[in-house]
């Protein structure tokens, strides 16, 4: 669980660096060097200016949250959770991995400005490994699973054809386990969750796992990443 990494990290520091450097290299490594593969099939940027929705799954929704306040055309990033009911929808609760929920972000995005296709290229590319099945660096459990949680079938579409040219470029080593499922509803997380890298910045959790997150984005996607 993600509040028991936290607190190893936090005591443990020193004693870990070594390792966490490894982790880190292992997670670069398992991207690819070159340019990241744009999607094949997506939507047409907009005409004007609108809002649509996306609900992604990465892992801890610290660093993904983040990473999406960080990329250019998005209106808003809220940490919460989805996949599970609506009183299930707790931190402890879901940190025992029997909800069904997982922790996730909803990005609200202008479509004039960042296509869907584009939020699953930075999802894929920088914000999670999406080869790690229910567990993301650290934190372990089927509540860090990587999915895509698609709202019509436009959104399916694009979600399954982007997963299919990604392997079929073998653009990981490994094979992508990220679900597309249907969205069933998303509820955020509590308060102290929200903007959690922008309060804390020098969390060593934070330092070790979400901050190489958005060097990467500022590094493979210049013309999309944008400051708080």
């Amino acid at each position: 669980m993600k509040h028991v990494a936290r607190s190893l990290f936090s005591l443990l520091l020193v004693s870990i660096f070594a390792s966490a450097s490894f982790a880190s290299h292992r997670a670069a490594s398992a991207r690819p060097a070159a340019s990241f593969p744009k999607p094949a099939v997506d939507q047409p940027v907009a005409s004007s200016k609108g809002q649509d929705t996306a609900v992604l799954s990465g892992g801890c929704f610290w660093g993904v949250q983040a990473v999406f306040q960080h990329t250019r055309g998005v209106i808003s990033a809220t940490s919460g959770y989805a996949g599970g009911e609506a009183d299930s929808a707790h931190y402890e609760i879901v940190g025992t991995g029997n909800t069904g929920h997982a922790e996730s972000v909803k990005i609200v995005y202008d479509p004039s400005q960042i296509t869907y296709g584009q939020i699953l290229m930075i999802f894929f590319s920088v914000a999670h490994n999406p080869t790690e099945l229910n567990k993301q660096g650290p934190d372990w459990g089927t509540q860090y699973r990587s999915s895509i949680f698609y709202s019509g079938d436009q959104q399916k579409k694009i979600a399954e054809a982007y997963i299919t040219q990604l392997e079929s470029a073998k653009v990981y080593p490994q094979k992508i386990v990220t679900q597309v499922v249907p969205l069933k509803g998303f509820y955020p997380a509590e308060a102290y969750h929200q903007d959690y890298l922008k309060h804390h910045p020098d969390n060593p959790y934070i330092v070790i796992n979400d901050q190489p997150k958005l060097t990467n984005l500022r590094k493979q996607f210049p013309d999309l990443y944008r400051e708080y």
